[in-house]
């Protein structure tokens, strides 16, 4: 799995945590989920993403969209 893919599922994974916690522990959590999102929204138009960095450091095999 390249590093493209695995933005991917940690972000998913983040969205989806946060939405479960808005439901059962407290609505602020909505305001993690909207950070992801725009996380994602300017990665897409600068191909900076922090959690990319990281992984690229890492040593993993990156994919296109963070070369």
């Amino acid at each position: 799995m390249n590093i493209d893919r695995l933005v991917f599922a940690i972000a998913g994974v983040f969205i989806l945590s946060s939405v479960l916690l808005s439901i059962y522990h407290n609505q602020n959590w909505l305001w993690f989920t909207g950070f992801v999102g725009a996380n994602l929204f300017q990665a897409a138009f600068t191909g900076f993403c922090p959690v990319a960095k990281i992984m690229k450091a890492a040593g993993l095999k990156t994919g296109s969209a963070f070369n």
